[in-house]
């Protein structure tokens, strides 16, 4: 069942940011990432997507824990099609595959209790938010091989994207024709008929460059009932103008059509003895999860003097989704962004400093209905309400240089949070109506330092505050408790982070502790038939560890020019209420303790590589707040290789969870479970997938 095809009213309201804007300033220190190869004459203007090396420079100015994954990184492997395959070796993030193209996320404990969709962590592509106007969001939209990078903000490193969130900020990059010039074609096959495809061209001229991508994918999927098929679109084009090229305005599109099948969450006993099987629930009524999507926005940078970078930007969303599950949602989504940003460079008394100041806005509305299910269609209506949603933020940070390699950083983030809905469906006055309309307002302070320890290695230590207000869904239950729109705290945290990175000999390393002590955590239950209400728990504290070391531990084994590398990441969550008068001091349930990825990867000369590797959750963890049921521990072993050849040929094959173990990928989080609760997600078994790729 495909979901209908949206309006064509986005193309209409992004003449509105077709306007040009301005933009911002370069930063120190030095950069520790390779870039791939990029064309073009250097020159002073400014521009709106800077390569691997340059940005990772303005992420070393954060004092706290940030991380660039390039795609060079994933895209020697099939079947990347999740968060979850493509930040593998990126410590503390938590992406547990569930079906399909769909994972569940957390970083630094957001969203634990969140059982659909998305909360805790604002994602972007290309700085457009891909998270709708309240919050929530979902993750099938992105595709990692559309992808330049990906930059990981963790908590109140994401400050200065405007994200408010405890777990701050995933931003998608996309190529350029400037960064990606020349074709890609690309093909991928393997397990549970699986198949994707992709073509992608990039060009450049002295003052334009263009790139676009087009991909599609179709699988049956592991389990039953998870068959699932997308087509995207992704595009951009810049034109430098203005005296000097003083100016540059990118233009992006992107298209998504998904259409996902949904084989529903099963007991324990049967996630490890039976996990191939479907609900049958979810085959009769036919349960899905369709998302239309098509986005449009566009930034302008522009350098009117030395030291002086402005940035002005804005987006529209237009999305339709499709979703029978017990009843049959069907969500038609308008979300509009706008922000602006300055970076300024110079000295304050004497002493250098970097600033950014800056602002977004976000207002969404959807015209929500529900309807019975019949066989995955659409029957009587039984729900309608007109919801919106608006953000808006303004912040400002300074890094100062007080000393020699000493930098230390203050800002704040203001904002304001708008939610309402409109009853279209129950009339005024009924128990069932959920009519009602919220506020909230925040001051988000944030300190921190920065040294140099030498010259490619840094110590650093920040305090940052976070305020999430709820998201829709969490103020319009699905079934109302006590009826009517819920009455939500907007959840509070302190987070203190201390951390080191850099690269020193063959070790290439970040390592960051934090703890965050939280206020009005908003929790995430479900009843056994999947509906949902949310509330605030009173106090709650999350501490981890997240920890990533490369090591290139020798070269010229074999033959001259060979290496073996080994990359790891490890991540430690303790999470627990504190002193709740239900659950005591209980642990949060959700996430393992301990988790640990490692790849030792041989590269020879010639561009044959192999690299066996293991996913390990040493232990398990609880899946309700009164810690009565649990999930088991694991280790997972793969093996990858493949061939690069200097014409631009690449093949790559990949078998994963090769002693086709059983486990439980994830759990949909309950105040108490028992044995018999239906909220495991199973692992994917054994799988081998092959791809081919081109560039020319």
């Amino acid at each position: 069942m495909m979901i209908r095809t949206p309006g064509l009213r986005a193309l209409l309201y992004c003449s509105v940011f077709a306007l040009p804007a301005i933009a911002s300033a370069q930063t120190p220190p030095a950069a520790t990432v390779p870039d791939t190869v990029v064309t073009g004459q250097p020159d002073l203007a400014p521009n709106t997507v800077p390569n691997n090396a340059q940005r990772e420079q303005t992420l070393r100015e954060m004092p706290g824990n940030v991380s660039l994954v390039p795609a060079t990184q994933y895209r020697d492997r099939p079947a990347v099609t999740t968060l979850q395959q493509a930040l593998e070796y990126t410590p503390g993030v938590w992406a547990a595959t569930k079906w399909g193209e769909d994972s569940r996320l957390s970083i630094r404990g957001s969203g634990l209790a969140r059982n659909f969709h998305l909360r805790g962590v604002t994602l972007y592509m290309d700085g457009i938010p891909v998270n709708q106007a309240d919050g929530s969001g979902d993750f099938q939209e992105l595709d990692p091989l559309t992808a330049y990078r990906i930059e990981v903000l963790r908590g109140g490193n994401a400050f200065t994207l405007g994200s408010n969130t405890l777990g701050g900020a995933i931003n998608f990059v996309s190529p350029t024709g400037r960064l990606s010039p020349g074709a890609l074609v690309r093909g991928e096959a393997g397990s549970f008929a699986f198949a994707r495809g992709q073509l992608a061209y990039g060009l450049e001229t002295s003052q334009a460059d263009a790139w676009g991508t087009i991909t599609a994918l179709t699988q049956n999927g592991y389990r039953n009932h998870s068959a699932g098929q997308s087509q995207r679109y992704n595009g951009n084009v810049a034109l430098r103008w203005g005296p000097d090229n003083m100016a540059e305005t990118r233009l992006y599109a992107a298209y998504a059509n998904i259409y996902q099948q949904i084989p529903g969450t099963v007991t324990r006993e049967q996630a490890l003895t039976n996990p191939r099987a479907a609900v049958p629930i979810n085959v009769i009524n036919n349960w899905q999860r369709n998302i239309r999507s098509f986005r449009m926005g566009t930034i302008t940078a522009m350098r009117p003097t030395s030291g002086v970078l402005l940035e002005l930007g804005g987006s529209i969303v237009d999305r339709d989704l499709n979703h029978p599950i017990f009843q049959v949602i069907d969500n038609e989504t308008l979300d509009v962004t706008a922000f602006g940003r300055a970076t300024l460079e110079g000295r304050i008394a004497g002493m250098p400093h970097w600033t950014v100041l800056g602002w977004n806005f976000a207002q969404g509305s959807v015209r929500n209905r529900r309807y019975l299910n019949n066989g995955g269609f659409s029957g009587a209506q039984t729900y309608g309400t007109n919801d919106q949603a608006r953000n808006f933020n303004a912040y400002w940070q300074t890094n100062l240089t007080v000393a020699p390699n000493w930098q230390v950083i203050g800002g704040l983030q203001l904002g304001q949070a708008y939610r309402s809905a409109f009853d279209t469906f129950n009339p005024a006055g009924s128990p069932n109506n959920t009519s009602g309309s919220g506020n909230w307002q925040w001051v988000n302070p944030r300190i921190g330092v920065i040294w140099q320890a030498l010259t490619q290695a840094q110590v650093f230590a920040n305090l940052s505050w976070s305020t999430e207000p709820p998201t829709l869904s969490d103020l319009i239950p699905l079934v109302p408790v006590g009826g009517g729109f819920e009455n939500l705290n907007a959840q509070r945290a302190a987070t203190f982070e201390i951390g080191t990175r850099g690269t020193q000999g063959p070790l290439d390393w970040e390592v960051a502790f934090f703890r965050s002590r939280l206020k009005d955590e908003i929790q995430q239950f479900i009843f056994a038939n999947g509906q949902s209400f949310a509330l605030n728990a009173d106090r709650t504290l999350h501490t981890g560890v997240e920890a990533g070391l490369v090591w290139r531990i020798a070269k010229d084994t074999f033959a001259e020019g060979d290496l073996f590398q080994l990359r790891q990441a490890y991540t430690y969550s303790w999470y627990r209420f504190d002193n709740d008068p239900i659950f005591g001091n209980n642990q949060l349930p959700g996430m393992p303790r301990n988790l640990y990825n490692a790849e030792l990867r041989y590269q020879h000369p010639s561009g044959f590589w192999i690299a066996p590797n293991i996913n390990w959750s040493p232990t398990s963890y609880f899946v309700d707040n009164a810690n009565t049921q649990k999930t088991d521990s694991y280790i997972l072993v793969g093996l990858r290789g493949g061939v690069q050849l200097e014409n631009g040929f690449s093949a790559f094959v990949e078998a994963r969870n090769l002693g086709n173990t059983r486990y439980i990928a994830s759990a949909n989080i309950v105040p108490v479970a028992t044995p018999s609760s239906a909220i495991y997600e199973p692992g994917i078994g054994r799988a081998v997938y092959g791809g081919i790729q081109y560039r020319f």
